[in-house]
């Protein structure tokens, strides 16, 4: 009889777990900021609480080694068969990438040539899904987005891609932009004039913006001059110090330096949302984006936009996002 019990409470727990994972679509431009190396670190602790399950990774990068980078970091948490997908511009290589540091250190299966094309591997998981049953966190610039709204039917699905979303797509999450107002954010830029502003305006389901703001208040990453060398934060965090221009100013060599905390705020609000804890959800307007990179908040009644506006101290919030890319919660 407590056998039977046992097992009954095994078999409640594993179909309340199965049930109450979000289902989560990481579109990224991992390689530039090391913000997006953290959030992915995040997704990748948040699948083995059981907490996502992350059904893919879309680069928006088609610099050498993101995708090399990004299967890298999920093969280093032990999630090797995570699919990885990459937008199918000519790639290149940038020196001030901290991508080719990790990709030359760390075991990895997928490249830029064995990659699926990203509009391709979204229609997919998108047709095979449930209904409002995703979400997709977009950290980067939006022509993978794009692509995918702007799709036709095919072998995967008899719907097009604007229609997939409607159908199966619950939220979206994005880092980018500046609330209420702001002018040239890289994610809503991207050197790519009107991306952002036909994404957003084509949507048809809930956006909630993570702005430049929100991110630019949290520092992290000095933390992890602690760490083991032989792990991606630390190297990729490390070479990021010494290379991405912005960082030049306080690099002290051998040391990480603290960073703005960008993507890892939309991971978090897309997996545990904290809304009255880590941020208020300001409604009752939409996001009007320029072709350039600008943004306005516009008071409407009838909007599916959001933004998030930090209510949690910025040193604290800090030390929760660390402990969030460290794993230890």
């Amino acid at each position: 009889m407590r056998k039977s019990l046992f097992f009954l409470i095994l078999v409640v727990l594993f179909v309340q777990n199965a049930f109450s994972q979000v289902k989560v679509i990481f579109d990224t431009d991992l390689g530039g900021d090391a913000d997006d190396l953290g959030a992915l670190a995040m997704l990748n602790h948040f699948v083995d609480r059981k907490e996502c399950d992350l059904l893919a990774v879309m680069c928006w990068s088609t610099e050498k080694y993101a995708v090399e980078a990004i299967s890298a970091v999920n093969t280093f948490y032990g999630h090797p068969d995570i699919p990885v997908a990459v937008r199918k511009d000519p790639p290149y290589e940038d020196s001030t990438c901290y991508s080719k540091a990790i990709a030359l250190k760390f075991p990895h299966s997928v490249n830029y040539d064995n990659a699926p094309e990203a509009t391709f591997l979204y229609r997919k998981i998108l047709a095979n899904s449930g209904n409002k049953s995703i979400k997709i966190v977009a950290v980067g610039p939006l022509k993978n987005i794009e692509n995918l709204l702007k799709s036709g039917p095919d072998d995967n699905s008899s719907l097009t891609g604007k229609e997939l979303v409607r159908k199966k797509v619950k939220e979206f999450v994005i880092m980018g932009g500046q609330f209420p107002e702001g002018k040239d954010e890289w994610n809503f830029n991207g050197n790519m004039p009107g991306v952002t502003r036909y994404v957003i305006e084509n949507i048809p389901v809930p956006v909630i913006f993570s702005g430049f703001e929100l991110g630019n208040a949290i520092k992290t990453g000095a933390v992890f001059n602690d760490l083991d060398q032989h792990t991606p934060l630390y190297t990729g965090f490390l070479y990021f110090s010494g290379h991405a221009g912005w960082m030049r100013h306080s690099y002290i060599p051998g040391r990480i330096s603290n960073n703005s905390t960008f993507d890892q705020t939309a991971v978090l609000y897309a997996i545990r949302k904290g809304t009255r804890l880590y941020w208020e959800k300001v409604n009752g307007g939409k996001c009007v984006a320029d072709d350039h990179g600008g943004n306005t908040w516009v008071k409407q009644k009838k909007s599916k936009h959001s933004y998030l506006k930090l209510t949690f101290a910025p040193e604290l919030m800090a030390n929760e996002l660390e402990n969030f890319m460290l794993g230890q919660f």
